[in-house]
């Protein structure tokens, strides 16, 4: 890797650490090729990336962000998950872990709140994004359609009282 290219990758990251929500920093203990793929593949399916870089340049390009607290974490073999939805990445990885012994959660951080792993666990168990917008909006219906039926409810029962008395007065 040429200067030229260091510095287009120190440049991407720093863009990448300016748009996201949050980071989660992996160590990657021996996982093969094909495994990596497959967590690729989630994190994309999520709405995430994991990018595996040299320390030396994600600490770089860590400067002068809100991320830049992390950089500590950046010891050993690690990658650095990320997505613009808060949950999203932190999700993608517990559940990876779960299931791989040779994916290690080492933290991570929420803007500039530096999380260790066991923060990255209790981020991984909140609701994501789109699921916390369902839960808003059927809160919001909720009301007119209680109210809806409401108004209904006093005709509906007329209606039955008439039909009472109809059928009462045809017997």
């Amino acid at each position: 890797m040429d200067r030229t290219q260091k510095a287009e990758l120190v440049s991407a990251l720093n863009v990448t650490f300016g748009e996201v929500g949050v980071v989660v920093v992996t160590r990657n203990l021996g996982m093969t090729v094909a495994q990596s793929t497959v967590l690729r593949q989630k994190m994309r399916e999520a709405g995430a990336t994991y990018k595996v870089s040299k320390n030396r340049l994600a600490k770089i390009a860590l400067k002068d962000t809100a991320y830049e607290p992390i950089s500590d974490l950046l010891t050993g073999p690690v990658a650095l998950a990320t997505s613009v939805d808060p949950v999203a990445a932190a999700k993608v990885a517990i559940e990876f872990a779960k299931t791989n012994d040779k994916l290690e959660i080492v933290g991570g951080a929420m803007g500039s709140t530096v999380l260790n792993a066991e923060g990255i666990k209790a981020l991984a168990s909140m609701p994501s994004l789109d699921e916390m917008r369902a839960t808003l909006i059927g809160l919001i219906q909720a009301p007119a359609t209680k109210l809806a039926g409401i108004t209904q409810a006093p005709a509906a029962q007329l209606a039955r009282v008439f039909n009472a008395y109809a059928t009462k007065e045809a017997a």
